[in-house]
């Protein structure tokens, strides 16, 4: 696992002040959207244990090459980093190299910013192997351009190899050089998660469960609606980045049909690109699902730019064939926390909504019915005539499909079941001497 990018020299209590740098006219948004953004950042921070004295919005008439902001904002800053005692500032947008640095000697404190914020994080709360993994791989991807400032030994050079001599390599190429070797050593071992998580796909294939993904914005409330819908009791906790592995749980719907249920990490606005591509593994459990539960935090001021952002990354997905193109006609779109608004009966679901409180359990009674009805749409319905000795056959149709109505006879059992195409065609082909009959 790769060094947190400011651990080392982080105390229990480290005081951070928190900027986002706002181009109002590029961004053509209020205020109102830059101070929302501006407590989302606070959030993040926070929950890494920062302890935030300072917080503001800093408005750029243009963006400087050098340091980002202008030198009346660098000098406001200078006072605020020695009256408040500021061990770290994160500046809500994306550094180059040469920007942070200069911050850094400008101001005299260590300077994040939104990636390495999010990178951080997402290093303190990976638990399996495979997080850990994607996490390492984001941090040296990052890592790799910021060499010349994270260490000051770099410049030194080694002496040359064999017998002709000649010049040495310096310490900056050797360490880019093992960091290459790393992250290639990296990308090899989750391709292999990726190969063993396509085999267990494949596996759900051959039973098969459908696969029903949670999807949204981080913090909208997708663990506590996993642990309200499976009676798990994965980690939910009122912080965004809560969860960042993958987990899988089997629920039974009103119909008695199984499915599996996915909790996947949640989406944010400018996601570091190196974890766009790290956690592609984890991406991949919502590109293979029958249904995705878009969740979003209905209460929150900014819920319909959230979901602008969710909806971006699915698009993004598509346009990278990592989702299929049909991917909006799977979409539930599931409206949490109503609790806040005064309940379901204040904002009704309609044909593509779901209105619910995961944390009372208002409206899960639909929102699982309107996952029985989704996945029924796409079935058909078949009546079977069976011996009354060919229990096998009559067991795998209970098993995989739902019995809409059963007669038995004497000596036979009438059975109309409903199936998806592929179990029709699985049954069919296990049991060649039981044909359909007319419905």
């Amino acid at each position: 696992m790769a060094t947190s990018l400011f651990e080392q020299n982080r105390s229990p209590a480290t005081r951070a002040a928190i900027i986002l740098p706002w181009e109002r006219s590029a961004h053509g948004q209020d205020m109102r959207a830059a101070e929302s953004r501006l407590e989302e950042a606070v959030g993040l921070a926070a929950s890494i244990g920062l302890i935030i004295v300072r917080k503001a919005v800093l408005l750029l008439r243009a963006r400087r090459s050098a340091t980002l902001l202008g030198k009346g904002q660098i000098e406001s800053l200078q006072v605020a980093v020695k009256a408040d005692g500021i061990d770290v500032l994160v500046v809500d947008s994306r550094l180059t190299p040469a920007q942070q640095r200069n911050l850094e000697t400008e101001l005299g404190c260590k300077v994040i910013d939104r990636t390495g914020l999010i990178l951080d994080i997402f290093g303190a709360r990976a638990a399996t192997k495979e997080g850990s993994l994607q996490v390492e791989l984001a941090h040296l991807e990052y890592q790799r351009s910021r060499l010349v400032r994270l260490w000051t030994h770099l410049e030194r050079q080694r002496g040359g190899f064999g017998f002709l001599g000649g010049p040495g390599e310096t310490q900056i190429e050797a360490d880019r050089r093992m960091i290459g070797e790393r992250i290639v050593r990296l990308k090899k071992d989750l391709e292999q998660v990726r190969r063993t998580r396509g085999l267990h796909r494949q596996a759900r294939r051959r039973v098969p469960f459908p696969v029903v993904a949670l999807v949204g914005y981080t913090n909208a409330g997708k663990s506590t609606l996993f642990n309200a819908l499976t009676g798990a009791a994965v980690y939910a906790q009122d912080q965004l980045f809560a969860t960042l592995d993958p987990t899988m749980r089997a629920i039974t719907l009103p119909s008695g049909r199984q499915v599996i249920l996915s909790d996947t990490v949640g989406f944010i606005s400018d996601l570091p690109t190196e974890l766009i591509a790290a956690f592609r593994a984890t991406l991949e459990e919502v590109a293979e699902a029958d249904i995705i539960l878009h969740v979003r935090d209905i209460a929150h001021p900014d819920s319909a730019a959230q979901k602008k952002d969710v909806l971006g990354v699915l698009d993004g997905m598509a346009r990278d064939n990592m989702l299929e193109q049909d991917w909006p006609g799977r979409v539930i779109e599931v409206l949490n926390k109503v609790d806040l608004l005064g309940g379901p009966g204040a904002l009704p679901g309609t044909g593509e909504t779901v209105a619910i409180s995961a944390i009372t359990g208002d409206g899960l009674d639909r929102l699982m019915a309107r996952i029985d009805q989704r996945i029924t749409s796409g079935m058909e319905v078949i009546r079977y005539r069976l011996a009354a000795s060919d229990g096998a056959a009559l067991a795998w149709l209970y098993q995989h499909g739902e019995v809409v109505e059963r007669t038995d006879l004497e000596e036979e059992s009438d059975i109309t079941v409903r199936l998806s195409a592929e179990d029709r065609a699985r049954f069919e082909r296990q049991f060649t001497h039981v044909t359909p009959c007319l419905v």
